[in-house]
């Protein structure tokens, strides 16, 4: 299907047309035309397929058919979890809308409260914010929500996680006066997103993208057994410089690691950029310009950190530290093999790894394949986890049901 099949506004097709997109994704088929006849959407599409445009193009086009009449607050509202996708929104929404007439404003922590000033004092019509900064905001009453007509939560599972669940209550009672809700997820697995979005839609349409062949990533998975840190560091150290390496991000668990495996890097001469928790707005945004820029082809970053990162042409994803759950190491192999291209996703495992290991081979039912590097191989055997010890209770118990089902 192509955007011009839609009923769009000419200003806005042109934006379209001229960004370069003519066929729509699997999430944006089916989302477009759910969003313009004004219903509530529930929706879950991977990392990578258009998700954001998707949300982004009835926006615009419902300001276009209702055009505001009185002055006031923003009437479109999109939240999300970090600054970076923040950012990347509203880039992709003043490209969307540069045809018209429509004012775009982004609210983040991490900046001097005085930039905002101007967003408020104006009216604006698309806002785009971090849960944090926005709560600030309303409880200075310098931002009200009675004027949002369309509230957009995105990655509303990252939010949740985030533990902004008490947040983004709070800003949905106070755009009480919204005509419509859309909730998008990268996943609706698990009660916490499917039980949010019963509190806050009206009859959604619930949409699942299976996205086509061409924009499903294609992510090589491997692992490499480690026998300790510095084990890890001579495999790292030897993967980041090959020549198939040209943009990779290097996972690891904490900003005291973080600090420590850019000191070891540095040493050996791998010059990288890094992102952690906490870092002022101005540094976060001068690391990420060089990324983007590729004057630094690798980015080690902590999993807060790196929420929200999209950057299109990321061919390795390097898990140094494992993380802590499946799913976190799901988004965070997501950052490669965007766009239908290929990606290569490698993790860095020692023995006391073996059962976050385990839990994600279940998750993403499939076992990764174990590689070595000659001359780096490990020392030590595939860890193996003690088989969990069979409950006799449990055991009797089922006996007794099966014998009892016989006899029926």
């Amino acid at each position: 299907m192509q955007f011009s099949d839609f009923d769009l506004d000419a200003k806005l097709l042109a934006a379209i047309n001229k960004m370069g997109f003519k066929n729509a994704t699997s999430i944006q088929q089916l989302a477009i035309p759910e969003a313009l006849i004004g219903r509530d959407i529930l929706a879950s599409a991977p990392t990578g397929t258009g998700k954001t445009a998707a949300f982004l193009i009835p926006a615009i086009q419902y300001l276009l058919d209702f055009p505001r009449k009185d002055p006031g607050f923003a009437r479109v509202l999109i939240m999300t979890p970090t600054r970076e996708l923040a950012y990347q929104i509203f880039e992709q929404c003043q490209l969307l809308a540069a045809n018209t007439h429509l004012k775009i404003g982004v609210v983040t922590g991490g900046i001097n409260y005085g930039s905002h000033k101007e967003i408020f004092e104006k009216n604006n019509d698309i806002l785009i914010a971090t849960p944090g900064r926005l709560m600030e905001y309303l409880e200075t009453e310098n931002f009200h929500a009675e004027n949002v007509e369309l509230l957009v939560l995105d990655e509303a599972d990252r939010m949740l996680d985030m533990g902004f669940r008490k947040e983004m209550l709070r800003i949905c009672d106070e755009a009480k006066n919204r005509r419509q809700c859309f909730l998008f997820s990268a996943t609706l697995e698990g009660d916490s997103v499917e039980l949010f979005a019963e509190r806050i839609l009206n009859d959604p349409a619930l949409l699942e993208a299976e996205p086509s062949r061409k924009e499903k990533a294609k992510i090589h998975q491997w692992i490499h057994l480690a026998d300790d840190y510095e084990h890890k560091l001579a495999v790292l150290s030897h993967m980041l410089k090959q020549e198939d390496v040209t943009k990779a991000i290097v996972f690891v668990k904490t900003r005291e690691r973080l600090e420590k495996l850019v000191g070891e890097l540095s040493s050996r001469e791998i010059r990288v950029t890094w992102l952690r928790g906490e870092m002022p707005q101005d540094k976060r945004m001068k690391a990420m310009e060089a990324f983007h820029s590729g004057r630094t082809s690798i980015l080690v970053a902590t999993d807060v950190a790196a929420r929200g990162i999209d950057v299109a042409d990321i061919s390795h994803v390097i898990n140094f530290d494992m993380p802590r759950t499946a799913d976190v190491y799901v988004h965070r192999i997501g950052r490669t093999g965007r766009a239908g291209k290929k990606g290569t996703a490698i993790s860095l495992v020692e023995a006391h790894d073996m059962a976050v290991l385990g839990k994600v081979e279940r998750y993403t039912d499939q076992k990764l394949k174990r590689r070595s590097i000659e001359g780096l191989e490990a020392k030590h055997k595939e860890a193996t986890l003690p088989k969990k010890k069979k409950d006799p209770a449990k055991i009797k118990a089922k006996k007794k049901a099966r014998k009892k089902a016989a006899k029926k």
